[in-house]
């Protein structure tokens, strides 16, 4: 493998043809690949091979003790979350997948005594699907508009009662990016009401700065991971929850009190750690979290912080956005939504089509890698593509949306 190139990296480098930073991920070759899917799946750095390489290694040297150097490489996790989120009281739990612990943590609330969520419209499908079942069991649903997207907090705020055991919503949306706007109210109502307020950072983690502390939100609790612009790979996901929390969740595993497990168990009584496992299930494979540590220790190595990944994703946008604009596409065809600012929104590109699916399908054929969901197509940049494969990309849209047109005249 070519030595790659040193930082510090600016906004200027990260620009140019060849980008200064993908020589750091010459095994995902994004110098050769157009890969617009960052959004969902962002490349892991080299560096991700060797934790994951460690990760094997240590098992082998250290067999059942290998836990300790596992759990050394979890807590460089945690540090790395800790980081993006400004959060230095806050305790964090690891998971495979958001799903897992936000279980956990709805298995510890009472609602028999607060049968209700409030939501949005515009939330993942771990969660849609979760709450879309739990109304089926008789628990009271509310789902407010997601749009407009800079009001969504004073709809959230409005529908918490004494009846509401919690509210969750995204702080960027993951269908069209927009970011969740005066969310404020709905903190102030969730203390009023006693609710818990839950927020699902995923889509805004490491591509749009988020600092709890600077917002006062000490007291929320967090979901989120490293699988999409953290480039840490699957299996690194969390749920931050106060360092006061005293919740105690039905769907727990014996790594809760794995601090505890010196003295013999009570069989009348459940206990929990004091510590960042309050939330956590079972034996669990460690290799994500090596691979996660070594990315987050890159990042920090390579001054990669939010607010430079902020300013080349905004960049980044506003290129794809000029070069859309640019072919003038028939809107009834494809179209993008000019009445958000570009400030306004996270880390991807929403176009709207009625055949964005085989939009996607055509450009995959034709070398880019996007994704949709319904009838938004997402072109999701990331901080090692250069303005000249952004262009491209949306080159060959033009020259794939040409030909899926002129089909249906034909």
């Amino acid at each position: 493998m070519k030595t790659p190139a040193a930082g510090p990296f600016t906004l200027e480098s990260l620009q140019a043809s060849p980008n200064q930073l993908a020589g750091h991920y010459q095994r995902f070759k994004v110098q050769d690949r157009l890969l617009l899917s960052g959004h969902s799946h962002q490349a892991w750095p080299d560096c991700a091979f060797d934790g994951q390489r460690q990760a094997w290694l240590d098992a082998a040297e250290h067999v059942d003790q290998k836990w300790a150097y596992a759990f050394e490489q979890a807590e460089e996790v945690r540090r790395g979350y800790r980081r993006l989120l400004d959060d230095p009281t806050g305790r964090y739990c690891l998971s495979a997948s958001t799903h897992n612990v936000l279980v956990r943590l709805i298995s510890a609330l009472s609602l028999s005594e607060r049968p209700q969520f409030v939501t949005t419209d515009a939330e993942f499908h771990s969660v849609r699907r979760l709450f879309a079942r739990l109304a089926e069991e008789g628990i009271e649903i509310v789902r407010v508009a997601a749009h407009p997207s800079d009001s969504v907090g004073e709809r959230l705020a409005a529908a918490v009662s004494d009846r509401t055991a919690a509210v969750y919503t995204s702080t960027v949306f993951f269908k069209n990016a927009h970011i969740a706007g005066n969310l404020e109210p709905a903190a102030q109502a969730c203390r009023h009401h006693g609710t818990l307020l839950i927020l699902d950072v995923y889509h805004q983690l490491n591509v749009v700065p988020y600092s709890l502390m600077a917002r006062g939100l000490e007291d929320a609790y967090v979901v989120g991971g490293g699988y999409k612009y953290c480039q840490l790979g699957e299996g690194n996901a969390f749920l931050r929850f106060p360092q006061d929390c005293d919740l105690r969740p039905v769907a727990t595993g014996w790594f809760a009190e794995f601090g505890q497990m010196t003295q013999e168990p009570s069989p009348h009584h459940v206990a929990y750690s004091g510590a960042d496992n309050r939330f956590a299930g079972g034996t669990y494979d460690p290799t994500a979290n090596y691979r996660g540590a070594r990315v987050f220790n890159f990042l920090q190595e390579h001054q990669l912080v939010p607010s430079l990944l902020r300013q080349v994703s905004q960049h980044q946008i506003g290129t794809l956005c000029r070069a859309f604009d640019d072919l003038d596409f028939d809107p009834v065809f494809v179209s993008r939504d000019r009445s958000v600012p570009l400030d306004r929104l996270g880390g991807f590109l929403p176009l709207t089509s009625p055949r964005a699916g085989e939009l996607h399908q055509a450009l995959l054929r034709a070398g880019v890698h996007t994704d949709f969901r319904g009838d938004i197509l997402r072109f999701g940049p990331a901080p090692y593509l250069s303005d000249r494969q952004l262009n491209d990309a949306i080159s060959i849209l033009g020259e794939v949306a040409k030909n899926l047109s002129e089909s249906v005249l034909s």
